[in-house]
């Protein structure tokens, strides 16, 4: 029987390689977008012609939204194997820490803490109740970011919500491990997507003169897939809560 996967904003970016990844080995796949007229034509091409993958519009921060997508995935697939928080987003307006407001705080927050709380205590209550597969009930994969530990005083609102985001996943681990849930956080570094096309002169720089990526060269979406991939195959069945930096070496930081 085929595994279902859920990946929340799966529509562009990093979230549509994953799609494609889990496609490609023969799953289901459930996504909610919240705005299907900015999705990649790729994913609408997808979505009109691959019966396996069913796709919503919705708003994460909206719990019958939330109900909506994961009533929707159980009614045409019958279970869920696998939570991918894809979804996220950054300031509108980068400010100095100084001179952010609370409508940026909590467009920020809501998305990427509050509703990730919500969607994956919702599925952890589904998978408990669900028959092991080959001795998981489950997994859950959240996207933490370099700038859980790394400072960027200009978007505050983007570190606290994914330093949040690494407790959570611990939190979650910990208690769903119990459960054969395995939980893990991957944090992706310098990928090139419609979300960083903004300072991509920048960290083309940090890639090609100042020696900051020891692999010197912009992530793909493909790179994270492979790494979401790797860790729901089973074959980390006595691990969890653990972190997967997919940054090119970022995070080795030297003198």
């Amino acid at each position: 029987m085929a595994r279902t996967v859920l990946v929340t904003g799966g529509g562009r970016g990093i979230g549509l390689g994953v799609v494609g990844q889990f496609l490609d080995e023969d799953c289901n796949v459930a996504v909610i977008e919240k705005d299907p007229a900015a999705a990649d034509p790729a994913f609408t091409d997808l979505v009109s012609a691959t019966p396996r993958l069913w796709a919503m519009s919705g708003d994460l921060n909206n719990p019958d939204d939330r109900e909506s997508f994961l009533s929707g995935a159980l009614e045409r697939f019958g279970r869920i194997d696998i939570l991918v928080n894809n979804a996220g987003v950054a300031p509108r307006v980068r400010r100095d820490l100084l001179e952010v407001d609370e409508e940026s705080w909590d467009f920020v927050l809501d998305t990427n803490l509050k509703a990730n709380f919500f969607l994956t205590q919702r599925v952890a209550q589904l998978m408990t109740g669900q028959d092991p597969k080959d001795g998981a009930r489950g997994f859950i994969i959240n996207y933490g970011s370099l700038n859980s530990y790394v400072v960027a005083t200009d978007r505050v609102e983007y570190c606290a919500s994914k330093a949040g985001v690494a407790m959570l996943t611990q939190v979650f681990a910990r208690r769903l491990a119990p459960e054969q849930i395995y939980v893990y956080e991957v944090r992706p570094g310098v990928i090139e997507t419609p979300m960083t096309s903004v300072v991509h002169d920048k960290y083309t720089r940090m890639i090609e003169e100042e020696d900051a990526f020891p692999i010197a060269r912009w992530g793909q979406p493909s790179d994270v897939a492979l790494a979401i991939s790797a860790l729901v195959s089973g074959k980390f069945r006595y691990s969890t809560g653990e972190v997967i930096n997919v940054d090119g070496g970022f995070h080795l930081r030297k003198l």
